[in-house]
């Protein structure tokens, strides 16, 4: 998991949580890849799914109730796991992959703040 996190990071914050079987990985606070049997898989969408295809990556899949399940997220080419500076192009289309899935960015918690000046205190007690 290590490797995945640090070979996103050039894409801005990465955040691991664990699912079943693995882990997402979230960059930015989109949904950009998983780590499941060991491999990474990047998500590829509609559009981006022919080029992991012609770079030699393979298809996510699972098996659930008897059948294949094939997802989009695919693996990027070997050479782009050897180095952060490699992944970046394959990391910037798992981003827009999910943007283009209509993911948001997670909410970050409100940060506390000086008021606003001529803002009304509240009244004391």
């Amino acid at each position: 998991m290590a490797h995945g996190v640090e070979l996103l990071e050039g894409s801005g914050p990465v955040r691991a949580r664990r699912m079943v079987g693995g882990f997402g990985l979230h960059v930015d606070g989109l949904f950009v890849a998983l780590i499941a049997f060991e491999r990474l898989y990047l998500k590829a969408g509609e559009a981006g799914e022919p080029l992991f295809r012609q770079a030699g990556g393979q298809r996510f899949g699972y098996a659930a109730e008897g059948r294949t399940v094939a997802l989009r997220d695919g693996t990027p080419p070997a050479e782009a796991l050897a180095a952060p500076a490699l992944m970046q192009p394959w990391a910037r289309r798992a981003m827009q992959a999910a943007l283009s899935a209509g993911a948001r960015p997670a909410a970050r918690p409100a940060q506390p703040s000086a008021a606003a000046p001529g803002a009304r205190k509240p009244p004391q007690a």
